[in-house]
């Protein structure tokens, strides 16, 4: 009887068990091996997908259990990268504490020197525009040269009413370099007004009342004085002999009869037109005694707008570069 009873309960074991499905696989799905040979049944030409059927034809439920990207990008937990090299000098240091730097006094070895006061602050900068050291007083309604600051280098003081230039002017201007009083009323300028000037270059005084010229220091480079009324008696002879640095005289437009003679052999450039010059020695430019001589520099010369023949004169031109500019009739 007890045989028969553990046969019927193996035999009910059996059945249950082979009535359970088998339980799916979680792990990853094996890939299934391609039929190549079922693709040849295919009619390609007539093949159509269509969106209603998409999900039968391509099975993308198991997709992402084929490939598992975990472990490709490696975790960063925050508070764990290095800093920057830079920011490691600016860690602070523990135990440290900064302190703040006191001013030390000065020491005869190390002295406090006070701020240089500003150009601006001086007084005539309160009516002209002091940049740098250049002083600008144009159309300023000036009626004589202001005090000025003690470096300046260039001085601007055009279309003004200034009728005269006064020794004291610029006493003690040790720097000064250009002067532009272009446009003025100035009718007379003292002897020593400009010769006392050790660093004077450029002087501009065109379009003024001038009869004559000052004085002029032996480093003046450019000399502008057109548009006035000096006449040959307002040069002192010889005039620009000694000054060995002067390249450029302009006196066109005044009442010179005759051209101021000798000139430095420095001269680049002479404009005399419109003028009253009638004639001109032989050795004006260029040297009766020296017949080789050649005059590289004197490249510019006027004398157009003067009752001159200048086709009278051959011999005086010999050494030049170029023939002057004037009427040859």
């Amino acid at each position: 009887m007890w045989p028969l009873a553990w046969l019927g309960i193996i035999t009910v074991c059996l059945g249950t068990t082979l009535a359970v499905p088998a339980v799916k696989d979680t792990g990853k799905a094996e890939k299934p091996k391609a039929d190549f040979a079922a693709y040849g049944n295919l009619d390609l030409d007539n093949y159509d997908l269509m969106l209603d059927n998409y999900g039968v034809v391509l099975d993308l439920s198991s997709y992402e259990e084929l490939y598992n990207y975990g472990d490709l990008a490696p975790k960063i937990e925050v508070g764990t990268l290095v800093p920057h090299p830079k920011d490691l000098m600016d860690l602070p240091v523990v135990g440290d504490r900064t302190e703040t730097r006191k001013l030390q006094p000065g020491t005869t070895s190390n002295p406090i020197h006070p701020a240089p006061i500003p150009t601006q602050a001086h007084p005539s900068c309160l009516l002209c525009l002091c940049i740098g050291t250049s002083v600008y007083c144009d159309d300023a309604n000036l009626e004589r040269i202001p005090p000025l600051p003690p470096d300046t280098t260039h001085l601007y003081a055009r279309f003004n009413h200034i009728g005269a230039i006064r020794a004291g002017d610029f006493m003690g201007l040790k720097k000064l370099k250009r002067i532009d009083l272009s446009s003025n009323s100035i009718s007379r300028v003292d002897s020593d007004a400009f010769r006392l000037l050790p660093s004077l270059q450029e002087l501009i005084l065109p379009q003024n009342q001038l009869r004559a010229l000052p004085d002029l220091p032996h480093t003046i480079t450019h000399l502008d004085a057109r548009l006035n009324r000096i006449p040959s008696t307002g040069l002192q002879p010889q005039a620009f002999r000694n000054l060995k640095h002067l390249q450029f005289l302009h006196l066109s437009d005044n009442q010179l009869d005759h051209i101021p003679t000798p000139l430095p052999q420095s001269l680049r450039s002479l404009h005399l037109q419109n003028n009253n010059i009638q004639t001109m020695p032989e050795d004006t430019f260029c040297s009766s005694q020296a017949p080789t001589q050649i005059r590289r520099e004197l490249e510019d010369i006027r004398l157009d707008g003067n009752p001159i023949n200048l086709s009278l004169f051959p011999s005086a031109y010999f050494c030049l570069p170029r023939l002057p500019t004037g009427h040859f009739f």
